[in-house]
């Protein structure tokens, strides 16, 4: 229940945010810039309450606000990602939190004919959207799976690389999730964590560092501004 109501506030915010920002659009072109600049404090309000209350609530993007995951990537677009993370053919790769699964369809089908794209989602109607949009591709290589980050459902070693695109903000206990996906990655597997400050769950890259160093991982790269990067991490040991 209180996950519900935590996902209900960062919804309300977020349209909340959106809404003041719009205002403030329409009295700029009314050339009235008093209620302009009165509708962008509010959205600035909104926007500073959505990630007070992120990062006291951690919960998943709610299944109706989908749509949001349908907007333009920019700096975390499929094609970056995908230049980044160089998937192979013979591949097992995880990817944390598709939604539905606008990064996934590239890289599954990058995978082909024989690597296989793993996807976990804590929301099952997310991944029933992500297995709709595979199947129009004619995709056959994404095993989707509901579960937890924080205890992933697979075994020790079992995938050549993983990633994560603003999911990483959304879990309770990050560092449980890095510690995990530690454990199902191959030493030496590349992992991918790719963030946006326009998201209220942002993890900045120095946080980012110091979570991967405490769970055995080293940053080796990062693409992108630091409001809007995608960093490449290895794993460089195998969790007791």
């Amino acid at each position: 229940m209180a996950r519900k109501v935590s996902a209900f506030w960062k919804a309300w915010l977020f349209h909340a945010e959106i809404g003041a920002w719009l205002v403030a659009l329409g009295f700029m072109i009314a050339a009235e810039p008093r209620w302009a600049a009165a509708s962008a404090l509010l959205a600035l309000g909104a926007d500073v309450a959505g990630r007070l209350w992120s990062r006291r609530s951690p919960v998943p993007m709610p299944y109706f606000m989908r749509w949001v995951l349908l907007v333009p990537r920019g700096p975390q677009s499929p094609a970056r990602l995908q230049r980044l993370l160089q998937p192979r053919s013979g591949e097992r790769i995880l990817e944390i939190g598709p939604g539905v699964g606008v990064h996934a369809v590239r890289i599954a089908a990058a995978l082909q004919p024989d690597g296989v794209l793993e996807v976990l989602d804590a929301q099952q109607e997310m991944l029933l959207d992500l297995m709709r949009r595979a199947a129009r591709c004619g995709l056959g290589n994404i095993v989707p799976r509901q579960g937890d980050a924080q205890r992933l459902p697979y075994s020790d070693a079992a995938f050549d690389a993983a990633y994560l695109v603003s999911v990483l903000g959304e879990i309770p206990d990050a560092k449980s999730a890095l510690r995990e996906l530690r454990r199902v990655l191959k030493p030496g597997a590349r992992l991918l964590v790719s963030e946006v400050f326009l998201d209220p769950d942002f993890v900045s890259l120095p946080d980012l560092r110091v979570l991967a160093r405490g769970e055995g991982f080293v940053l080796e790269r990062h693409s992108g501004p630091r409001f809007a990067y995608t960093a490449v991490l290895r794993s460089t040991t195998v969790a007791a």
